[in-house]
């Protein structure tokens, strides 16, 4: 079964107490938190203060996306905020290298996302490094956008690579996941499912997180 990991930018933050109750209760596996600086996309979400307020919210996985620049300057505070993955962009680091060091040596897991127009091949000498990649399936920024259909070619192609080298990575995808569509991004060779407006915007979430998860 795929990981479901509900992406609380998508949440009502007048009521996020309720929010986090009904992700407790879900079938839900992580808490998706997307963390944006204005810089490295054209937003600005939440930092290390809303992140430790969830990690006292529950015991469920604390999935961190930093979509910022120079994020070395705050993988600490990210972990002292309660992160247990922390992924940073590709893009946004001139020494990936040294960034996946720093946050395995703070004792969290490590990953790396991609933007839509970035190769996977640009991860073959790291990817033995890293515990998970993140494949944007929309442009970062807001929520609620189109899912890419690019992507699921993306994701075989990066499911390949994997297999290959014989490594235990996770395969995430992030934007524009959707029951109609969920199905062939997990055939494809993904493994992790961000959701946001599907399962925040739905009637029932805790049903739209059981139906992703029995996909």
């Amino acid at each position: 079964m795929p990981i479901i990991a509900p992406s609380l930018l998508a949440a009502n933050f007048l009521n996020l107490d309720a929010e986090c109750k009904t992700l407790n209760e879900s079938q839900a596996d992580w808490y998706h938190l997307d963390v944006m600086d204005g810089r490295f996309v054209p937003n600005i979400s939440f930092g290390p203060m809303l992140i430790e307020f969830f990690r006292k919210a529950t015991t469920k996985v604390c999935d961190v996306h930093l979509m910022i620049e120079e994020p070395e300057k705050y993988t600490e505070q990210f972990k002292n905020a309660g992160a247990d993955i922390l992924t940073v962009h590709l893009e946004a680091c001139n020494h990936l290298h040294r960034n996946i060091q720093q946050i395995k040596g703070l004792g969290m897991k490590a990953g790396v996302a991609l933007n839509p127009h970035t190769p996977v091949a640009s991860l073959a000498d790291i990817l033995h490094d890293i515990d998970l990649v993140c494949l944007m399936s929309v442009n970062p920024g807001f929520g609620g956008q189109k899912f890419i259909p690019f992507t699921l070619e993306k994701i075989k192609q990066l499911r390949k690579m994997i297999d290959e080298k014989g490594l235990q990575v996770h395969i995430e995808i992030d934007g524009g996941v959707a029951l109609e569509n969920a199905a062939s991004i997990i055939a494809a060779g993904a493994d992790v499912l961000v959701a946001g407006s599907t399962v925040f915007k739905s009637a029932d979430p805790a049903k739209t997180i059981q139906q992703l998860k029995q996909l």
